[in-house]
């Protein structure tokens, strides 16, 4: 997948700057997909020369002129596209933890666990993020209401996406931790 169909995907929730997209993808798009803001205002540039988005300038006082960028009806159909084909390949996984846990008999067990609790602290706070972002788009409805009355579906299918995996990282962090700490134990 290319970083333009998710700025396209994140661009379906309206207009928006450059640093509301690098907000934006923190906060959501996160989830399951990763970009700099400095990749993000590249691609957009190279979206706008290509007609996929359009780019209008609003004035300000006291701070730089902004630009607000919006999907042409080029870049829907672009989108369009891109759901129709088939992904090009499934879920590849290339996690610098794993390898190092694949090797920690070799090496300093410490230096292992330590990493593996930052993953699982860093995984808690991501959930505690994804589930205020939840509690602001449900906005008081159940997830039946949220999914028959909500204008948009994708975003809440995605987010509950990006919970199980953090679940799954915290789930996983913690067995591991426990093994690691009966192995310090045991030698």
């Amino acid at each position: 997948m290319a970083l333009r169909n998710a700025v396209m995907a994140a661009l379906l929730e309206g207009e928006a700057s450059g640093y509301d997209l690098a907000k934006g993808f923190e906060a959501s798009v996160a989830n399951f997909w990763m970009a700099t803001p400095q990749q993000l205002y590249r691609e957009l540039e190279r979206m706008e020369g290509e007609g996929l988005v359009s780019a209008r300038v609003v004035q300000q006082e006291r701070r730089p002129n902004k630009r607000l960028f919006s999907l042409t009806e080029a870049g829907l159909e672009v989108l369009r596209d891109y759901i129709l084909a088939t992904p090009a390949k499934p879920l590849a996984i290339r996690d610098e933890l794993m390898v190092k846990v694949q090797c920690v008999d070799i090496g300093d067990l410490d230096a292992v666990r330590a990493a593996v609790a930052e993953r699982v602290e860093r995984a808690t706070a991501k959930l505690a993020r994804y589930e205020r972002l939840r509690e602001r788009l449900l906005d008081g409805r159940s997830e039946d209401e949220y999914f028959t009355q909500a204008e948009r579906i994708g975003p809440y299918l995605t987010l509950l996406g990006g919970l199980a995996l953090e679940r799954a990282n915290v789930q996983w962090g913690e067995a591991a931790l426990k093994r690691l700490d009966q192995r310090a134990a045991a030698h």
